[in-house]
């Protein structure tokens, strides 16, 4: 048996978990409170109402009897803050508002929910802030708010809920991989390929659990699947447009690390180090200068697509690069079209 949650982009409690052979029949709600810590039987039955549940590929309600060898997946919406989350006057980037949902284009720096190091301060404060004063949005609910997640220096597109139902058709798009979401990269080295596609296992990283890293082994981890598109080669850099098929934690920064393209600037992942290029002083220079013209890794949440949860209507949001990353990318490209070695 193989069990394991995992924090991805969506922000849910995600279980797999495969049945033994000698297992006799058994409800899934009880089975899977025997299997899962701390969980209750009323999450477990929700996620059953929700279409969260599944045996292979089919929901199944909350009755069903466990057989030997079911291959279980379970998505269960977070539980309530352990504290409460207080409303902050923090700037956002909202790019569309409605009764049902928000998108915001979330700036560098800004954690989108609270944890450890980061109980104030985050997106979900300043969401609280923006809507303070709509008597049906309370920020500690985990029926509403935040759909899914980018990393703290990760920029670009995030979506919220402002209402249950909302947010139970939206986790459901993202559940069922029918959301679109690109980003831009600038990682190191030229990729030769001009399109590929990066399937790996992605676990926390045993030696650094701020980490995430890859393993061959299928029974560690969680399949991760990341398309990705070359836009531009800039001599010692190559500016890449990945696409999502899962969302993992750290996905886009592990799957380039693993091909031996490490996102520029991203110091968790080895990209902070000059990594390719030429031995001079003044190359030296100039790549510092990037560095702190990006002091983060160059990662921009481009675009997001989605089936509105109460119209239907499909719906497409489109954020440029942001001025760091710009300017990044400007003094690549003046580099290159001037040196000289």
């Amino acid at each position: 048996m193989t069990t394991g949650s995992d924090e991805e982009d969506v922000l849910y409690e995600r279980h797999r978990i495969e049945v033994d052979m000698g297992q006799l029949p058994m409800r899934i709600d009880k089975y899977l409170m025997r299997h899962i810590p701390n969980v209750s039987r009323t999450r477990i039955q929700q996620a059953a109402e929700y279409g969260y549940l599944r045996v292979g590929d089919v929901p199944v309600k909350s009755n069903y009897k466990v057989k030997p060898e079911d291959v279980i997946t379970v998505m269960m919406n977070r539980p309530r803050y352990e504290g409460e989350i207080e409303p902050e006057d923090i700037p956002l980037d909202i790019v569309y508002e409605d009764d049902d949902l928000l998108v915001i284009n979330k700036q560098a720096g800004l954690c989108v929910h609270p944890g450890v190091g980061n109980w104030t301060g985050t997106l979900v404060n300043a969401i609280a802030w923006h809507l303070k004063d709509n008597p049906d949005y309370d920020p500690n609910n985990p029926d509403i708010g935040l759909v899914h997640r980018i990393d703290k220096d990760t920029t670009g597109l995030i979506v919220v809920a402002k209402t249950s139902e909302a947010k139970t058709s939206l986790g459901k798009q993202f559940f069922d991989k029918t959301t679109h979401r690109q980003y831009n990269a600038l990682v190191w080295g030229l990729i030769a390929e001009d399109t590929g596609t990066i399937r790996t296992q992605i676990a926390r990283d045993v030696k650094d659990r701020q980490r995430f890293a890859v393993y061959d082994d299928p029974e560690i981890g969680k399949s991760a699947v990341t398309h990705y598109t070359v836009l531009e080669r800039l001599g010692y850099v190559t500016l890449v447009q990945c696409q999502l098929e899962t969302g993992r934690t750290h996905q886009i920064r592990v799957h380039m690390k693993h091909i031996g393209h490490p996102l520029f600037s991203d110091e968790r992942y080895g990209g902070c180090e000059i990594l390719k290029g030429t031995t001079s002083g003044s190359y030296r220079q100039f790549v510092q200068g990037c560095f702190e013209a990006c002091p983060r890794q160059a990662l921009h949440a481009r675009t997001l697509g989605f089936t509105h949860p109460r119209t239907g209507q499909e719906m497409f949001f489109d954020s440029p690069l942001p001025p760091d990353m710009a300017l990044l990318l400007d003094r690549w490209r003046n580099y290159i079209a001037h040196r000289t070695t």
